[in-house]
């Protein structure tokens, strides 16, 4: 069910959100959470569509607020509120208000949001494109547990990488650390097989994928180890080379779904690795609304290395750069996913 409103107000949409509910026959308010998508016109269909189908496991309230720019000086300063109320089919498990801003009222977006959010319910905003660089500080940030963020739709992502260090707050994450969670759970796993030392990495993939440079980091600071950045043609993450007084461990994807796992003196094995689509990023994202202090030490790490360089070479080993305010030292971090326990640089064989 859908309702338009045009020139509306805050309190005219729960309105209609009640009414909606009532005639759909669902009165009761079984949601989780309010997912709060900033974003354009461009992009808001394919969030909207990402955030539908994550609401399958996390029924939400989810809040899409588009910013209209005018090109006329006379239409800034008349300020309009529109609405697009959906519930029941065309709102997944949850319920949506596309909420479109103009005028004035385009700096003011976090007053129009706070009314309509759930009560006594956490609050994650996303930011597909356009991110701040301070998003705990942006008034919509500030209203949120959880801060997402993506630096592989920055025009320079690697840079953006050293940006969202400066700026991290707990709470803050990036989509393109979630695209390596399912790297990361391999890598621990081949590494709980054997007992080696770790001598050096070797992370390859696309150029200038943000995604290659953080799990550099990530190893670099776990392990603390030489790290190399190679490139490929990708897609993404193409492998991860570890070199080890036992012989190397190799994790290569060619293309981009299947994987394979070479261990020294055991068999070769074909691992499922696919590149995973938006709904399944957001899901992730969701299931947890604690600060990722793993990804905050892996991110930090690397500051100095992107500032001079623009990409992730470890230094040698033994010479890991200082960091203000560090984030808990690599030994007591906890893993950032339960499946994905941070490697050790002495992994012993269970």
């Amino acid at each position: 069910m859908k309702t338009d409103l045009t020139d509306t107000t805050a309190s005219k949409i729960n309105k209609a959100l009640v009414q909606a509910r009532r005639a759909i026959g669902t009165p009761a308010v079984g949601m989780v959470l309010t997912l709060v998508i900033v974003t354009d016109e461009e992009n808001a269909y394919d969030a909207l569509k990402a955030a539908g189908d994550a609401s399958r496991e996390h029924p939400s309230r989810t809040l899409v607020v588009i910013k209209r720019v005018s090109r006329s000086p006379r239409d800034r300063t008349q300020s309009r509120l529109d609405a697009e109320v959906r519930v029941g089919a065309d709102a997944g498990t949850g319920e949506t208000v596309v909420l479109r801003l103009y005028g004035e009222v385009v700096d003011h977006a976090q007053s129009v949001v706070l009314p309509l959010l759930l009560p006594d319910a956490p609050v994650v905003v996303w930011w597909p494109v356009n991110a701040p660089l301070d998003p705990a500080k942006d008034p919509l940030g500030a209203l949120a547990q959880r801060r997402v963020t993506d630096t592989y739709a920055c025009e320079q992502p690697v840079e953006e990488l050293a940006a969202r260090a400066e700026a991290y707050t707990p709470g803050d994450t990036d989509l393109s650390w979630t695209r390596i969670t399912p790297w990361r759970s391999m890598l621990a796993a081949a590494l709980d097989q054997i007992a080696c030392e770790v001598q050096g990495v070797e992370v390859e993939g696309e150029e200038f994928n943000p995604s290659c440079e953080l799990l550099a980091m990530w190893l670099a600071d776990r392990l603390d180890v030489p790290v190399k950045r190679s490139h490929s043609s990708g897609p993404g993450l193409t492998a991860v080379r570890m070199d080890t007084d036992c012989g190397p461990i190799v994790l290569d994807r060619a293309d981009g779904s299947l994987a394979t796992l070479s261990i020294q003196g055991q068999p070769k094995r074909a691992v499922a690795l696919k590149r995973r689509d938006t709904a399944e990023l957001i899901a992730e994202e969701l299931r947890r609304l604690d600060p990722d202090d793993t990804y905050a030490s892996a991110l930090r790490y690397g500051v100095a290395r992107l500032r001079s360089s623009g990409r992730a070479d470890a230094p040698a080993k033994g010479e890991r750069e200082a960091v203000p305010a560090p984030v808990e030292s690599a030994a007591k971090a906890p893993a950032s996913r339960a499946t994905a326990q941070a490697p050790v640089k002495k992994a012993t064989a269970k």
